[in-house]
């Protein structure tokens, strides 16, 4: 099998971003862009990787030190292009026997396929491959030349002749190289032009030059989008969530309003699942299949199980895990609680650090007392309880199986097995008493 290294190109300093996080940290589907491109250099079979960072980049550094998948670093000390980016990476690949592709940490949406293709035209003879795309609008990029299936030359739009700027067919800036092509020309690229600059691109005409054969081929135009300012990077999630939508209907999902949907890049639902509009998913959920999200909820962090039933206007933060057939209905919040099969929580309720029973039924503006300013405590409750509207239930707790708890309590001891706790003052009538208070308003406002 051949060896493949890919080299992403991580230096730039990202300064239309006007951001004080490095350009290619900044997400997409809340992931760095820098880890999609890792991530679909991985499932095109790349046996390693290596990163092109800038002199200051320490946070880009530790980012890719976190990701623990064997990727190595090296850092560009000068901006002088993108083949000297690349021959900063030499170490890697001057003794290597394979394939080396060049891409960019700040082009998200680059799929796995793309790359293969590209590969595909390096294991049918090629020794170079150039990725090009033919965008809606060509002007200003560089055009690539052909000769029947080779490529010629790479021509910026400035150098263009009249007729080579009607060519459609525009360089990505991706290519990829057999290792003893890259090797025999890396070094006769130059920096003489007005920027002083060694760009890669200009190893295409010289790899043609020295008798290699060099080839083209395509990428859907979004997937090459450069991010270098918030505009980019807003398209790049459009069509991120785009990419998303169809995914989750294909495999079997409605969505009501699919354009009002947002997923994050690890988001698992499986079929039969039922989306309203207005839903926001945030990292780490999974639904299970027969699940329904009601309009305007919000999830991260959580699992929702089979025929589960969350919101409208619900919000399960991370560690939330609803069981089959559950619910978490309009303005309830769990955090870092399980809620057991068939177990309801149907309104104005916060359920945080918690294990909720099967079958047990939490009343409208209930909570779970788990903060005493300095630590967290939880709250137990069995299978079956009936927790009464307006509890307050002070952790640590613990409800028993069958137990009630009457309306409006302040519970601060455990509840035994099917007992009724009632933690409230005993009501007191003053008869007339509302005269009297109407008497001193009407005295207080003469």
């Amino acid at each position: 099998m051949t060896a493949i290294l890919t080299i992403v190109l991580a230096a730039g300093e990202g300064t239309r971003m006007k951001s004080k996080t490095p350009k290619v940290l900044h997400k997409v589907g809340g992931l760095p862009m820098l880890a999609h491109v890792v991530n679909s250099c991985q499932r095109a079979g790349a046996d390693k990787i290596a990163v092109v960072l800038g002199p200051k980049h320490q946070e880009s550094e530790e980012y890719i030190q976190k990701l623990n998948a064997g990727i190595e670093t090296v850092t560009q000390h000068e901006q002088l292009g993108t083949g000297h980016a690349a021959m900063q990476a030499r170490q890697h690949w001057q003794k290597m026997d394979g394939y080396v592709f060049v891409l960019f940490a700040d082009n998200p949406m680059i799929q796995p396929e793309t790359i293969e293709r590209a590969k595909a035209v390096l294991d049918d003879g090629a020794d170079l491959v150039v990725v090009g795309y033919e965008p809606k609008n060509a002007f200003g990029l560089g055009r690539l030349v052909m000769e029947g299936d080779q490529l010629v030359r790479i021509v910026e739009e400035k150098d263009a002749s009249e007729q080579e700027r009607q060519i459609g067919f525009c360089n990505s800036g991706i290519m990829g190289f057999k290792t003893d092509c890259l090797n025999a020309i890396i070094d006769k690229i130059d920096n003489a032009n007005a920027q002083g600059e060694y760009y890669l691109t200009d190893a295409a005409q010289i790899a043609r030059d020295n008798g290699f054969v060099v080839k083209t081929s395509t990428s859907p135009e979004a997937e090459v989008l450069g991010v270098n300012d918030r505009r980019q990077l807003a398209m790049a999630e459009n069509t991120f969530q785009q990419r998303m939508r169809e995914k989750v209907m294909i495999g079997g999902v409605t969505l009501i309003a699919p354009e009002t949907v947002f997923f994050s890049h690890d988001t698992k639902i499986e079929n039969d699942v039922v989306i309203e509009p207005n839903v926001v998913f945030g990292a780490g959920v999974t639904v299970k299949s027969g699940a329904v999200i009601h309009a305007f909820s919000h999830l991260e962090g959580a699992n929702v199980g089979e025929e589960a039933q969350i919101g409208p206007y619900a919000r399960l933060r991370p560690g939330a895990n609803m069981g089959a057939k559950s619910k978490a209905g309009n303005f309830v919040e769990v955090k870092k609680s399980d809620i057991g099969v068939g177990a309801k929580i149907n309104h104005l309720t916060y359920i945080g650090d918690a294990e909720v029973g099967a079958g047990s039924n939490i009343g409208a503006g209930t909570i779970t007392c788990n903060y005493d300013g300095r630590y967290k405590y939880k709250t137990n409750i069995g299978e079956n309880a009936f927790i009464g509207s307006n509890s307050a239930l002070v952790a640590p707790v613990t409800i028993a199986d069958g137990a009630y708890v009457a309306s409006g309590s302040v519970v601060t001891h455990n509840v035994e097995k099917d007992a009724l706790a009632i933690g409230r003052s005993k009501q007191t009538n003053k008869p007339d008493y509302a005269n009297t208070i109407r008497r001193r308003w009407s005295e207080k406002k003469d």
